[in-house]
Parts: C-alpha cells; structure tokens; sequence
C-alpha cells in the first residue's frame, strides 16, 4: 500500500510538466533540415493559450515556421536569422492540445538543443526554459549523427535550396 501511495504521488508530480510546451519528435539527424514541431498541451490552468514564443538558439542556421490559419505570426531577427518566432492572437483552449511547426536547419555537430518557451494565457504566463527534469522545462532536441543524406524529411531534395 505504502508503495502504490508512493508511486500515485510521483505520477502525480510528474504529470503536470509533460503536458506544456514540449516536442512532438525529440530527436533528429544533426546537420539536417528539419520539422520541429512544438506542441501545447493545455493552457494555463483552467485559461486558454493566446501566445507561444519561441527562442531559436544561435546554433540554428535558419529557420521558418510554419503560419497558422487564426494567429499572427512574428519573427525577430538577429545577425540575419531567426532569433524568436512568436504566434499570437489565437486561441487554444485550456483542454485541447496544438501544434506550431518550424522548418529548421539543425546545427552540425550531435548533441542537444534547448528551445526555451514561453506560453502566454488569457490569465497568466508560463516560461518554459528551465534544465530537464525541472518544474518548467524547455523543450529540448537530441541531435543524433548526421550522415551523408543530412535532409530527414522524406520527399525533399535540399539540395535545390
């Protein structure tokens, strides 16, 4: 009994974080272009979702997102590049899932890359850009290695951009 009250109480605990602003695929081919899609679980307790800001890290050489039909899309530069994409003006309500894609080149070398977030509700913010394994953790995408065909989706020859 002790055990199952133990273990009732760390699911309870751990639920909550993986239902926020996390990755609907955690890994892709280093170098590649790819789609990494951002995905919200709920809103802000019992609010709806009005905005997702997204932090491109500096080791990202490009990327596009992808518009959405009902939100306005806004893109910060830096150097460049995209620095932050940000959807606004929709909105998700508090018990319905979405997701925000953006084409992306990946960096070259394998390893992980951290996207911190941000989640603005009708009442309330949420920042996701904590370590994992944290209350508010940032979405993170595993770099696995590379090969020579970099491209990891199917049907697109990147070699014509």
């Amino acid at each position: 009994m002790r055990a199952e009250l133990a273990l009732a109480f760390l699911l309870a605990a751990v639920a909550p974080a993986s239902a926020h602003v996390t990755l609907a695929q955690p890994s892709a081919k280093a170098g590649s272009h790819s789609v990494v899609t951002f995905r919200i679980g709920h809103g802000c307790a019992d609010s709806p979702t009005t905005a997702l800001r997204i932090e491109i890290p500096d080791s990202v050489a490009s990327a596009n997102p992808q518009p959405k039909p009902g939100w306005t899309l806004t893109i910060d530069h830096a150097a460049q590049r995209a620095s932050a994409i940000t959807w606004s003006g929709g909105s998700l309500p508090a018990d319905e899932f979405d997701e925000f894609a953006v084409m992306m080149k990946l960096p070259a070398d394998a390893g992980t890359v951290t996207f911190p977030a941000t989640q603005t509700c009708a009442k309330g913010v949420e920042h996701w850009s904590e370590p994992k394994g944290s209350t508010h953790p940032a979405p993170a995408l595993t770099l696995t290695p590379g090969s020579d065909m970099q491209d990891s989706m199917p049907g697109m020859d990147m070699s014509q951009h």
